[in-house]
């Protein structure tokens, strides 16, 4: 389980209770945790895990709930509710002394309990909003990301080289902004696409040239190198730089200097090398387009983006962020639909976080009011991608076809059970019955 879903705990010795209001919490995205006791929700409570729900049963084999209530004092971090089948006014006046949040009489109605898993979710959001990590223009709350973000701050004061690579869309540009913005250098922040530029052009943009040196040189021209002095360069698809012009590269970066064309006299440089590719770059150095000197000089410090599929809910925050900055844009008060978060959180996106927010862009655009459903975007995304959602089932069983499903779906999702569950609108104790059931008679899932 995810730490980012919102959690819940049950404290209730009522096992046809807790297993209703369990597979309706998980329904909605909650991890879910249980305890019969007064002791054994002491354990839970003790590991200091964010609750953001509790939900307490006042009768309970070695105590009332209300002594587990008081004990939490100010301790809590989310609403605690307190839930009997034989109220009276003595317990209802001392929960209310405690400051419960609520106090419910069983059987609870579905619609209240909806109600206060919508209402702890949203202060599970808040939570998780303020435990998102920045750095730069980038955010992410996920491990992968902290960890990118501790190597951006560690590198970033000295004046080493630094090797972006990962899937196009991941942020690499972004990540070298937040390597200059960090590293206290006065100069510019220069970006070059080395893959944009024609071939014979990109050495005199790079490295400047003197007037008459070729036809149409009418004037000098500073190169980017230049114009990036006491600050930093940025070469992205670096790879795709013309093999000549590597050993150019590989002279300024080793002497720091360059020479314009037709010059005799270098250039004495001040400037920070970042390069950035979306594929492995030994493997271009195996494929022959990239020098393996050139390699070696700019891989002084690798640093991997890791694609959006790996990084856990951060898509469902980076969606959020990025409809809140056009809220602030036009002055609006959309919000993302339920709908649409699972649709995030089920959808491998292949074109990463640019493709997130070109989605999140149009589907606000398209809008007709301020619930905006991003589930129509991705259905057309995944068909132009030619993804299925499950494969052909003609000539199955039934229970073959359940089986197929739920694999499928959990290969999509990662192993990622949750969010197994809610692409295929089932509890997640469901998938995990099914899962023992099936090893248990020696077939795969």
């Amino acid at each position: 389980m995810r730490g980012n879903a919102p959690s819940v705990l049950l404290v209730d010795d009522d096992p046809a209770f807790v297993h209703g209001t369990g597979a309706q919490a998980e329904a909605k995205g909650f991890e879910v945790m249980t305890a019969s006791t007064v002791h054994d929700a002491s354990m839970v409570i003790a590991q200091e895990r964010p609750l953001d729900l509790m939900m307490v049963d006042l009768s309970l084999p070695d105590g009332s709930g209300l002594e587990l209530i008081d004990h939490l004092g100010d301790t809590r971090d989310g609403d605690v509710v307190v839930v009997t089948g034989r109220p009276d006014m003595d317990t209802a006046i001392q929960a209310i002394r405690l400051r419960i949040d609520d106090y419910m009489v069983k059987p609870v109605d579905d619609a209240r309990l909806n109600a206060l898993f919508d209402r702890a979710a949203r202060r599970a959001g808040l939570r998780q909003a303020r435990e998102m990590d920045e750095c730069g223009g980038m955010i992410g709350a996920s491990p992968c990301m902290r960890r990118v973000f501790k190597l951006i701050r560690r590198i970033a004061p000295t004046g080493n080289t630094v090797l972006l690579h990962g899937e196009s869309g991941t942020g690499k540009e972004l990540a070298a902004e937040a390597l200059h913005a960090l590293s206290g250098r006065r100069g510019r922040f220069v970006a070059v696409n080395c893959g944009a530029i024609p071939p014979d052009l990109l050495g005199s943009l790079l490295f400047g040239h003197e007037r008459g040196s070729f036809t149409g040189a009418v004037r000098d021209h500073s190169g980017f190198f230049e114009q990036a002095q006491h600050g930093t360069l940025f070469l992205d698809e670096f790879t795709e730089m013309p093999p000549p012009l590597q050993t150019y590269l590989l002279r300024a970066l080793e002497t720091g200097t360059v020479t314009r064309l037709g010059a005799q006299d270098p250039h004495v440089l001040d400037v920070r090398v970042i390069a950035a590719c979306n594929r492995d770059p030994w493997l271009a150095v195996c494929d022959g387009q990239l020098r393996n000197d050139v390699y070696y000089r700019l891989c002084d410090f690798p640093i991997a983006l890791p694609p959006l599929r790996d990084r856990d809910d951060d898509a469902v925050w980076l969606a959020m962020r990025f409809l809140d900055r056009l809220n602030d844009k036009y002055g609006t008060q959309c919000v993302l639909t339920d709908a649409s978060l699972q649709c995030i959180q089920a959808y491998a996106w292949p074109g990463n976080v640019r493709e997130l927010q070109h989605i999140v862009q149009r589907a606000y655009l398209m809008a007709d009011n301020d619930r905006i459903d991003l589930a129509r975007e991705i259905g057309m995304r995944r068909a132009l991608h030619g993804e299925r959602s499950f494969p052909a089932f003609t000539g199955q069983t039934l229970e073959n076809i359940e089986r197929m499903a739920i694999e499928q779906a959990l290969r999509q999702c990662g192993n990622d059970k949750t969010r197994a569950a809610r692409m295929l609108g089932i509890s997640v104790k469901t998938i995990y019955n099914k899962l023992m059931r099936w090893r248990g008679e020696g077939r795969s899932a």
